[in-house]
C-alpha cells in the first residue's frame, strides 16, 4: 500500500519546511546527509500507514523533528532520532539496524524512545512501567526525554481525532506527567500549551469560554499596557538600553486553575497578564547588576509591592530559570507584573535544558549547573528505586512542581530542596547513611527534632548515632524522592531479615511438638495472630512483635467453622434510547456496593462526574471530572476510566454531606443571618458551624446536607448577597 499523489505533496512540502528549519543547526553536508537518509528510511518504513485523523503517518515524525529544532532548539542527532522514533516500534526495522545505518548513539536514542512492551508485574500498572522505562533514559541522554516531550505535543495538538476515553487517558498522562517534567526542563511554553490542550478536551465549554472573555478584553487591555509602557520606554532609552517590552496573558489554563482555586469569576482574576522587559545585556557590568539597575529606574516611576518581589537571578530556579519580578501598581490603582531579564534569560526561559548547554561555558553563574544537579539527583532516584512503578511515579512526580527553598550545611554549602522539606530530608541529600542515623538536628544552632520542617535560609547540621535506624512513620514525614526510596529500602531489608528469621523461629517451634507446617497450620496461626498474609506472620516473628508462647494449644483447638460468601454486583442499567448505539449508561446509587463516592473532592448529583473501577476491588468510585486525584489515576489506569457510561440517579432523595467555606467583615447578628438562610429559606439541615473571629474579621465553615450540587450553588448564591460577605466557596479536599 503507497500514499497517493496528494499524501505525496502533503508530505513532501512538510519535509521541505524542516530542511528549512534543519539549516540553522547543520554544519555541513555530512549533517545534511544524516537527517536525508533518516527522512526517507522512516518513509519507507511508514510506507501506506496513517493516522486515525486519515494523513499520512509519516506528517507526525516530521511534525516532532519540527518542533525538537524550533521549539526545544536541539541537534542534527535529535532530528534524526525524531524522524525515526516510531519506527522500530511500529515496522519491521530493529535497533540493530538503525545501529548499523546510523552508529550507536542514535541507536541508543531511538531504543529509549521506543515505547516499552512485555511482562510487569501483577501488582503494577503498565503504563506507570512504560513511564518509569522511559525516565529511565535520563540516565543516558537527557534529550530522549524531549525528543519525547516533543512527540507528546504533537499528539496532544491532534488529540481531537481520538475517542473521548482515549482523551481522557491521554490527557490524564499529559498533566499528571508531561507538563510537570517540561516545567521541570525549563520548556515553560511548552508546559503552558500542554496544560491548555488537556483543558480543551476534558472542559472544552469553560476553555472557550475563557479564550471568549481573553479575546474581548483585548483591545482595553492593549490599551492599558501602552499606557501603562510609555514611561518605561522613556527612561530606558534615555539610559541607552537595547530592549524589547511584551504584554503576555496569562494562558487559559492558568486562568482556570486560578478559578477553580480561589472560586472566582473571570473579571475577579486581576493579574491577567505581565509586563515582560527582554533586553540586551552589556559586557559590564554583571547581568544582575543590570537586572537591578532597570528595576530601580521602573520603581522610581511606580510604587513596588515590597512582598511580591521575587529574585531568581541570584538563586535561580532548578530549571535554569532567572528572572527578576517584581508587582508594581500602576495606572488607575491596578497592580502589575514586571518581569525583567537579559536575552540569555529569555532563551533559557522558553527553551530550557537545550539553551542552558548552549550558554553553559559561556556565563560564570554560580548556579551554571542547576539542571546538572538535578539530573544527577534525579538519575540516583532511578537507579535505586525500590518501589513498583506507580508508587515510584507518585513520588518522582513531587521533585516536578514543587517550590524550591534554599538552607545551608555548617560550612555554608548551597543546597536546593523542596519547599515543605524537613531536617530529615535535608539530611538525606546530603548522605543516605547521614539519614539512616539521624536522631536530630541543629537548625541555626538550636537543637530540634529530625522531622522538623525547614526554611529558606537556614543553616542546617545533622546530629547522629551509630545505633540509630529510620522508623516506618518517616517515610510518611519526608517529601524527597531520595528520602523516601532511601527510607523504604532500609524498611525492605530489614522486613526481608525478620521474615527470614521469623520462619526459622516458627519451623522450631512446630517442630518441638511434632507439628508439619501446612496450609491449615499456617491459616490457624495467622487468624489467632490477626495476620492477613504469612509474610506479616514471620515478620512479627523475627522482629518479636508475636512471641509463640500458646502456639501449642492454637494448633491443636478445634477449627471454627466458617462460611463462605459470593456475591455479583449488579449494574443498573436503562435501554438505549437510540441515539447512540449500544450504549448503556449505568445510573449512581450510592447505596449500591457497585459505587463509591470518591473522598478526594466529594461530588454531588449535577457535578460533572467521571468513573475509575477499582482494580483490587472492581468498584466504580465515582469523581469529580475535574479532580487532581482522577488525573493521576488517569495517567496510570487508563482503561480503568469510564466517563460517558454512567450518570447520577434522578429517583432516589438522598442528602450528601458538604461544606462551604466563609470569610469576610465580622459584624453583630451575622451568623443569625446565615443560620435563617440556610435553614428557613432552604429547609437545609445544619451538621455543624465552625467560626472563628479576629481584627474584625471571620472566617469559617458550615457543614450541610444538600441533594445536589444546583441545590448547593443556589444556597451558596443567596449567601453571596449578605453584605460583608467576601468569600463563599464550595470547600474541596483536592483543591482543583
Amino acid at each position: 500500500m503507497y500514499y497517493s499523489k496528494e499524501d505525496e505533496i502533503l508530505i513532501d512540502d512538510a519535509w521541505q519546511d524542516l530542511k528549512r528549519s534543519c539549516d540553522k543547526i547543520c554544519k555541513g553536508d555530512d549533517d545534511r546527509n544524516l537527517i536525508n537518509r533518516a527522512f526517507f528510511l522512516a518513509k519507507e518504513a511508514h510506507q501506506g500507514v496513517r493516522r486515525r485523523s486519515g494523513e499520512p503517518y509519516l506528517l507526525h515524525p516530521i511534525a516532532v523533528a519540527k518542533i525538537v529544532i524550533e521549539e526545544i532548539g536541539l541537534g542534527v542527532k535529535s532530528v534524526v532520532a525524531a524522524l525515526l522514533h516510531d519506527v522500530v516500534e511500529d515496522t519491521d526495522y530493529t535497533i540493530e539496524d538503525i545501529e548499523r545505518i546510523f552508529g550507536q548513539k542514535i541507536a541508543s536514542m531511538v531504543d529509549g524512545l521506543t515505547k516499552m512492551s512485555g511482562v510487569f508485574n501483577a501488582d503494577t500498572s503498565a503504563q506507570a512501567e512504560y513511564f518509569r522505562k522511559v525516565l529511565l533514559t535520563l540516565s543516558d541522554d537527557v534529550r530522549v526525554i524531549l525528543i519525547k516531550i516533543a512527540d507528546r505535543l504533537h499528539n496532544m495538538r491532534t488529540l481531537g481525532y481520538m475517542p473521548k476515553d482515549k482523551q481522557i487517558k491521554i490527557t490524564g498522562e499529559t498533566i499528571h506527567l508531561f507538563a510537570p517534567l517540561a516545567y521541570r526542563l525549563g520548556l515553560f511554553p511548552i508546559k503552558s500549551e500542554l496544560e491548555d490542550l488537556c483543558m480543551k478536551y476534558r472542559f472544552p465549554d469553560e476553555y472557550n469560554e475563557i479564550q471568549r472573555k481573553i479575546e474581548e478584553t483585548e483591545p482595553e487591555r492593549q490599551q492599558y499596557i501602552n499606557k501603562f509602557c510609555a514611561p518605561i520606554h522613556a527612561i530606558l532609552q534615555k539610559n541607552g538600553i537595547e530592549y524589547e517590552i511584551s504584554g503576555r496573558v496569562k494562558s487559559v489554563y492558568s486562568i482556570w486553575s486560578k478559578m477553580q482555586r480561589k472560586q472566582i469569576s473571570f473579571e475577579e482574576v486581576y493579574d491577567l497578564f505581565a509586563i515582560r522587559i527582554v533586553f540586551k545585556a552589556l559586557p559590564f557590568p554583571s547581568e544582575k547588576t543590570q537586572c537591578w539597575q532597570i528595576y530601580s529606574s521602573i520603581t522610581d516611576i511606580y510604587a513596588p509591592k515590597p512582598d511580591r518581589l521575587r529574585d531568581w537571578i541570584s538563586m535561580p530556579k532548578a530549571n535554569g530559570y532567572e528572572a527578576l519580578h517584581s508587582t508594581v501598581m500602576g495606572n488607575d490603582g491596578i497592580w502589575v507584573e514586571v518581569q525583567i531579564r537579559t536575552q540569555r534569560m529569555e532563551d533559557i526561559a522558553d527553551r530550557g535544558f537545550a539553551a542552558h548547554w548552549k550558554y553553559k561555558h559561556a556565563t560564570l553563574s554560580q548556579n551554571e549547573d542547576a539542571f546538572d544537579n538535578w539530573l544527577s539527583k534525579i538519575r540516583d532516584a532511578l537507579s535505586g528505586s525500590t518501589e513498583n512503578a506507580v508508587e515510584f511515579l507518585d513520588n518522582f512526580k513531587l521533585s516536578l512542581y514543587t517550590s524550591e527553598i534554599t538552607v545551608f550545611t555548617p560550612k555554608g554549602e548551597q543546597r536546593k530542596l523542596p519547599f515543605g522539606a524537613t531536617a530529615l530530608d535535608f539530611a538525606y541529600d546530603i548522605h543516605t547513611k547521614i539519614g539512616n542515623k539521624a536522631i536530630g538536628a541543629k537548625i541555626n544552632h538550636k537543637i530540634e527534632p529530625v522531622t522538623k520542617q525547614i526554611n529558606s535560609g537556614d543553616q542546617i547540621e545533622i546530629i547522629t548515632a551509630d545505633n540509630a535506624s529510620p522508623k516506618p512513620e518517616w517515610i510518611d514525614i519526608v517529601i524527597t524522592t531520595k528520602a523516601k526510596q532511601a527510607i523504604a529500602s532500609y524498611l525492605k531489608r530489614e522486613r526481608e531479615d525478620n521474615i527470614s528469621h521469623g520462619l526459622a523461629i516458627f519451623e522450631e517451634k512446630l517442630a518441638q511438638f511434632n507439628i508439619t507446617l501446612s496450609g491449615s497450620v499456617l491459616r490457624k496461626v495467622m487468624q489467632a495472630y490477626g495476620c492477613k498474609y504469612k509474610d506479616e506472620l514471620y515478620s512479627k516473628i523475627g522482629a518479636g512483635i508475636i512471641s509463640l508462647d500458646n502456639i501449642e494449644k492454637i494448633i491443636k483447638s478445634s477449627s471454627a467453622s466458617k462460611i463462605l460468601k459470593f456475591w455479583k454486583l449488579w449494574r443498573d442499567s436503562k435501554p438505549s434510547d437510540g441515539n447512540e448505539e449500544g450504549s448503556d449508561t449505568t445510573e449512581i446509587n450510592t447505596n449500591d456496593d457497585q459505587f463509591a463516592i470518591a473522598s478526594c473532592c466529594n461530588p454531588l448529583p449535577g457535578d460533572s462526574v467521571v468513573g475509575f473501577k477499582d482494580p483490587m476491588t472492581g468498584k466504580i468510585i465515582v469523581h469529580k471530572a475535574s479532580c487532581n486525584e482522577l488525573n493521576r489515576l488517569a495517567s496510570l489506569f487508563g482503561k480503568n476510566i469510564i466517563r460517558d457510561q454512567i450518570r447520577w440517579s434522578q429517583h432516589r432523595a438522598v442528602s450528601y454531606l458538604s461544606t462551604i467555606e466563609i470569610r469576610g467583615i465580622d459584624r453583630m447578628g451575622l451568623l443569625l443571618e446565615i443560620s435563617r438562610i440556610v435553614s428557613e429559606d432552604f429547609s437545609i439541615n445544619i451538621r455543624e458551624v465552625s467560626i472563628r473571629s479576629h481584627d474584625g474579621i471571620f472566617e469559617g465553615n458550615i457543614s450541610i446536607y444538600v441533594q445536589d450540587a444546583d441545590s448547593l450553588n443556589a444556597i451558596m448564591d443567596k449567601l453571596r448577597s449578605i453584605k460583608g460577605l467576601e468569600r463563599v466557596k464550595r470547600s474541596i479536599d483536592n483543591k482543583e
